[in-house]
């Protein structure tokens, strides 16, 4: 049987920019196939670990260092199940932010819908109890979400009762507004977040349809990886030629 041509480690980390040393790291760490040594301890490196390392670098771009460094070490162990259910939890990370996204965005069409209060002329803030008359809730919720942070009432001086501005009387009216919808408090706290940054629900709503732009790209990304990771694993002979079909019942 013909030996595999050996390549130097230094080529090796070369060919796809990193040190040597790094190169030594990845074997070390199984995310590159084990390698033979010479009678003289000198690691051998052959094409198998150059196309490890290219398929390594497409994992890292979908799936970050962390993960791919779980799976690619898994998968040079035999252990194809932990490899397998690594990239499913990557792919499932994504689907939960893309919904998560929707949520928000349907948020923002109920708060969009919902009439606007203001703060009476010739008022620097509104107490508590009118506050809650305004936007339909008891006193008691108000302080709720205040204990949770979602609102920011600032304190009367001499009296010490609190006080909400017209930008907390609009907070106050979405949480009101998001929580008769259903939504739960995390939404409700990721909507407010944005609405301070932004101060326009438009152009919030603007910036989730960028988000859910990057997640499209991030989710081709991560398949991609994940199908040169299949190519290598079934060229290496770890999964057949050919995926299982599943039985009919």
């Amino acid at each position: 049987m013909e030996e595999p041509s050996r390549l130097r480690a230094v080529d090796l980390a070369a060919s796809v920019g990193i040190s040597v040393q790094q190169v030594r790291n990845y074997v070390d760490l199984g995310v590159l196939p084990p390698v033979t040594r010479t009678p003289a301890g000198y690691r051998i490196f052959t094409a198998a670990h150059a196309e490890a390392l290219v398929v390594v670098r497409r994992m890292a771009e979908g799936h970050g260092w962390t993960r791919t460094r779980e799976i690619m070490a898994a998968a040079h162990a035999g252990d194809l199940a932990t490899a397998l259910a690594s990239i499913d939890r990557g792919h499932a990370e994504l689907d939960r932010e893309r919904a998560e996204i929707r949520r928000v965005l349907g948020a923002f069409d109920t708060v969009v819908a919902g009439p606007a209060v203001t703060v009476p002329a010739r008022r620097r803030g509104v107490r508590i109890g009118e506050v809650a008359d305004l936007v339909g809730v008891r006193t008691s919720l108000l302080r709720l979400w205040e204990r949770r942070g979602l609102l920011r009432p600032v304190r009367e001086r001499g009296t010490t009762y609190r006080l909400y501005d017209a930008t907390e009387l609009r907070a106050a009216q979405v949480v009101a507004l998001l929580r008769r919808g259903g939504y739960p408090f995390d939404i409700v706290a990721s909507v407010l977040g944005e609405l301070r940054t932004t101060g326009s629900p438009q152009r919030v709503r603007a910036e989730l349809a960028r988000r859910e732009q990057e997640l499209h790209r991030r989710s081709l990304t991560r398949l991609a990886a994940s199908a040169a990771l299949y190519d290598y694993l079934r060229r290496r002979g770890v999964i057949g030629a050919t995926a299982p079909v599943p039985r009919s019942p």
